[in-house]
């Protein structure tokens, strides 16, 4: 429970305890370089050794991490088009690059299992408009279809992101996500699994794609490759040794991270795999109260272990909807609905392409409300907020 708000359960409670900020005033006492220097480099590398993947990049949020990736696979040249799927259930910032780099997006259909993107609308998008890339999300932590998304990304030939944002610690078939994809993303903003109060991470086992990220991250310049490639580069456009720790590669962006960030990140990761534990252990308490639950459809994934930042459900109708969430709300529990439900029915969407009428976002759009998951809730409590919503008859 919340030591400092009227409610009783909130949806997300800070991860940064006491002793991460007496930890970070004892290094701040060192009088330590607080920019973007030696802790943001051990952050990247631990993160990536926890993760399984070869590189990480740290930038200021989750949504950064988004626009560097879409940006890094088109700077790279690993686009043959810039037609690229978007999943109609997602955050705003996983679809919003599309439009302002200027990729030709393409809106997914969720799927009722996972309310990732469904396969089979997949599937036509890319026989019908052959996109270079597709984005994907594993929504709120549930893993996305990816056994049928790997056989049509075979067979079609794509380049796969994750917006694994929300999704740290969750298993597909034993293996996490973030590492499917040819790049991932993760977010560590306030009430995520783990938090630098702001903060991202793009991951990648593409070296040349990391290589590009780096610059991409600091206004396109390449002071944090290695000094050998720094060294070709310069020697490739001819640069003038005096101005060569000032040139620019690339039109990039001011999207660092700080140490001060990467301090936070370093104390957090040291309690990462009981953060996943206590986080797993809460949502399949809530899918067994669901179970048997008549009039409330949730999220599944067989092969999956779902480590969630909030557990979602579907009422039977918009109207059973309000009166769940007047139930939670009388109750002391903090609601919401599914992120921004479909990103077809957002305004930023319709004034550029029309409504996208999509049967399955568009009933998550009217029908979804989250309940709490974090590690400051027991089973027990998980028990009290299902004995809530499920007293409210369809």
């Amino acid at each position: 429970m919340s030591r400092t708000s009227p409610l009783r359960y909130l949806l997300a409670e800070d991860t940064i305890d006491r002793q991460d900020l007496e930890e970070l005033a004892e290094w701040l006492r060192t009088d330590p370089w607080l920019t973007l220097g030696p802790l943001t480099v051990a952050f990247e590398r631990q993160w990536a050794d926890w993760l399984g993947v070869g590189h990480a990049l740290f930038v200021n949020s989750g949504s950064s991490a988004n626009l560097l990736m879409y940006y890094a696979a088109l700077c790279a040249g690993r686009l043959r088009n810039r037609r690229i799927v978007v999943p109609a259930v997602a955050w705003a910032t996983t679809v919003a690059p599309a439009i302002q780099l200027g990729f030709e997006p393409l809106m997914c259909d969720a799927e009722a299992e996972t309310f990732g993107p469904d396969p089979e609308h997949l599937e036509d998008l890319l026989r019908r408009h052959a996109p270079a890339a597709v984005i994907l999300v594993h929504v709120l932590g549930v893993p996305a279809d990816l056994g049928a998304i790997g056989a049509l990304r075979e067979r079609y030939g794509f380049l796969l992101m994750e917006d694994a944002c929300a999704a740290l610690g969750s298993r597909y078939d034993g293996r996490p996500v973030g590492t499917f994809g040819d790049l991932s993303t993760f977010s560590f903003y306030f009430g995520h699994h783990l938090s630098t109060i702001e903060g991202g991470m793009v991951c990648t086992d593409d070296e040349a794609l990391h290589d590009v990220l780096l610059q991409l991250r600091s206004h396109g310049w390449p002071k944090n490759l290695p000094p050998e490639k720094e060294a070709a580069l310069s020697r490739r456009h001819g640069v003038l040794e005096f101005n060569r720790p000032f040139t620019f590669y690339h039109p990039g962006f001011n999207v660092r991270p700080t140490d001060l960030n990467a301090r936070l990140g370093l104390s957090q990761l040291r309690r990462v795999d009981e953060v996943v534990r206590r986080r797993i252990e809460n949502h399949r308490r809530y899918q067994a109260r669901f179970a048997a639950a008549p009039g409330f459809h949730c999220q599944r994934n067989q092969r999956a272990e779902i480590c969630s930042i909030s557990f979602v459900a579907l009422a039977s109708s918009l109207a059973h909807r309000d009166r769940v969430a007047e139930a939670l709300a009388a109750a002391g529990v903090e609601t919401r609905p599914l992120g921004g439900g479909s990103m077809g029915r957002q305004p930023f969407w319709t004034a550029r392409y029309g409504v996208a009428a999509l049967p399955v976002a568009d009933r998550i759009h009217e029908r979804s409300f989250m309940l709490p998951n974090h590690p400051r809730l027991s089973v027990a409590d998980v028990d009290d907020i299902c004995d809530v919503v499920l007293a409210v008859a369809p």
